[in-house]
């Protein structure tokens, strides 16, 4: 067996970085695509490999003889690489393609071990490699049938994206049997050259083969496997964070935030929403308008504020609608004056945004459990002009119960204190109607400044909506002053007009959320090497007890089990923590499993 590397190209869209290098020649980690792709290739026991140059061939070439490669490399060269697609530069390596059984790659993918052993190893002679059709996949899809035949090509106008669930992506990598070259794809490739042509693509050759009676080339589907087409630098961004090593891979994951669609096996327990709400039925509602919402602007932000004072039954102005609460903790803490006492550990959004004094109370206890009355008797003789309270705090899941806030809210306006209170998972608490969004309790202690995240209880992060509430309707003016007048999308706009018809489905799904939660800790409670700290959010946190350091299990469960959870390291400094979410049942038990096998040698 040989492989074939077609790596003429220019890559213009990966701009600066291909101005002097073809395009294998970028690096992913350090580390070539062309001689990651070599190396891989080494351990194959090949009779060769040809590859077709063209942009920038003498330094590639130049760059390959420095890589000790054994395998004997024959080149091909593509002189009008700029007027021509690969089914040119395939058909300059024809003759190759007929002395003997093929691996072709293209050499902008790069892809783990297990893709290519699983292609060799599979006893069908001629194979295209595919997987499942994701967002983030562009060009030649293909339809399949149950036993992996290849009904149709989808490209261009064909492409419909309500279809997807039925797509296949080409991962751009083959096998040919040498008598699948000889008698189907090198005379259907002359053919289909002369009569359209050297700017095609080589894989129209095979769309035209599936239409025989028996073209001999079945699909391989990937099951999970890594690889990644690097097209352009967003594409290099997230190839980088798919194949670094270890903990570099959990650090470049983290430092994204969010966008974990285009990594759509993996699983994260990281970030925090509910995985009961929407029901399918709103989603619904807003694709009818999806048109509308995407060409339109949204309200400015008074009808904003108008339709969260509906939705929480407060007044308009005394609400103020963020683009998500990122934006109103920022715009807050910059009205804020004072040392302001905090508890930690907590969520560092306030803390980090406050450029003024800060007091801590930390908890002397294993669950980081504290009270109302704790809060009070800290703080009593500490002079402070604010007091943050996370309820549920974050991430111990520490809960307050809503008669005793209100405690601490009437004790704050005794002490002349300016209370925020943080409710963001309030509604994930046990106790009922645990809020403290309400008009009556914003009017009586002015001094209070109630913030809520959308996103988090009502799992909608991508609308990035989130409220703050008081009865001081000086600090609301002025905070509408300085956000933007659009600051929400008409997404997030649409979504407060039509969210109180789903109200029901939104207590369901706190109860069903409730439940879960109560299961998962039961099953986390069975792993001796881990103590489960009590909460009543949507996310647990766990004590290391055994030996493993939080760094190792966060990297062993991203790198082995593809699953992204919270190193809580830099909020605890004594001991070993980590916070997982509380997601549906099978993400839960895949995630136990994991935890299970990672931690039985440390029990």
């Amino acid at each position: 067996m040989q492989g074939i590397i077609l790596a003429a190209g220019m890559g213009k869209r990966l701009k600066e970085l291909t101005k002097n290098n073809t395009k294998c020649m970028v690096k992913v980690n350090g580390v070539s695509l062309i001689e990651r792709l070599l190396r891989q290739l080494e351990q194959c026991n090949l009779s060769r490999i040809v590859i077709v140059v063209g942009y920038e061939a003498e330094k590639l070439t130049e760059f390959i003889a420095t890589l000790n490669i054994k395998t004997p490399i024959i080149y091909i060269n593509n002189p009008v690489y700029n007027n021509t697609n690969n089914i040119y530069s395939l058909h300059l390596a024809k003759e190759w393609l007929c002395r003997e059984d093929t691996l072709l790659f293209e050499s902008d993918i790069i892809f783990e071990d297990e893709v290519l052993f699983g292609l060799i190893n599979d006893e069908r002679e001629t194979l295209a490699l595919v997987d499942k059709y994701e967002s983030w996949m562009d060009g030649t899809c293909m339809r399949l049938s149950d036993d992996d035949t290849i009904e149709d090509f989808i490209s261009g106008n064909g492409f419909k994206f309500g279809e997807t669930g039925n797509y296949y992506k080409t991962v751009n990598i083959y096998k040919f049997s040498r008598h699948f070259s000889e008698t189907h794809y090198v005379p259907f490739l002359e053919a289909y050259i002369k009569a359209s042509g050297n700017n095609e693509y080589y894989e129209q050759v095979l769309k035209v083969i599936t239409m025989l009676a028996h073209p001999e080339i079945k699909a391989r589907r990937l099951n999970g496997e890594k690889w990644y087409e690097i097209d352009d630098i967003q594409d290099l961004d997230i190839a980088s964070s798919m194949f670094a090593e270890n903990d570099e891979c959990v650090h470049l994951m983290q430092k994204r935030y969010g966008g974990y669609w285009r990594y759509p096996q993996m699983l994260d327990f990281c970030y925090l929403v509910n995985p009961f709400f929407p029901p399918q039925r709103l989603v619904d509602e807003m694709k009818v308008s999806f048109d509308k919402l995407l060409m339109q602007y949204p309200s400015g932000m008074d009808v904003n504020a108008m339709l969260a004072a509906k939705n929480f039954n407060v007044h308009q102005d005394d609400i103020v609608v963020g683009n998500g609460a990122a934006e109103l903790i920022k715009a807050l803490m910059s009205l804020l004056h004072g040392k302001m006492g905090v508890v930690k550990p907590t969520f560092e959004e306030y803390p980090n945004r406050y450029t003024e004094p800060l007091e801590v109370f930390a908890p002397e206890n294993r669950d980081f459990h504290y009270t109302a009355e704790d809060v009070m008797n800290y703080f009593d003789d500490k002079a402070i002009k604010n007091l943050l309270i996370i309820n549920p705090d974050n991430p111990s899941g520490n809960y307050i119960a809503k008669d005793n806030i209100l405690k601490l809210i009437s004790w704050a306006g005794d002490k002349n204190i300016n209370i925020i209170v943080d409710e963001s998972f309030v509604d994930f608490a046990e106790e009922a109607d645990a809020t403290i969004i309400r008009q009556d309790i914003l009017y009586e202690n002015p001094h209070l400044i109630v913030v809520k995240s959308i996103s988090k209880s009502y799992g909608i992060p991508g609308l990035r909506l989130g409220v703050l509430a008081s009865g001081n309707k000086q600090l609301i003016a002025e905070l509408k002053k300085d956000v933007a007048i659009w600051n929400i999308n008409s997404f997030a706009e649409f979504y407060m007009q039509i969210a109180e018809k789903y109200k029901s489905d939104y207590v369901e799904g706190l109860r069903l959320i409730r439940e879960e939660r109560k299961s998962f800790v039961s099953r986390l409670e069975n792993i001796d090497a881990v103590r489960v700290i009590p909460s009543q959010a949507n996310y647990i946190m766990l004590e290391l007890v055994n030996g493993k350091t939080a760094k190792e299990l966060i990297t062993d469960l991203l790198v082995k089990y593809n699953i992204l959870a919270k190193d809580l390291s830099s909020k605890i400094k004594s001991g070993e923590y980590i916070r997982v979410a509380v997601r549906n049942h099978e993400d839960n038990e895949k995630l136990v499993t994991a935890l299970e096998d990672i931690l039985k040698g440390e029990s």
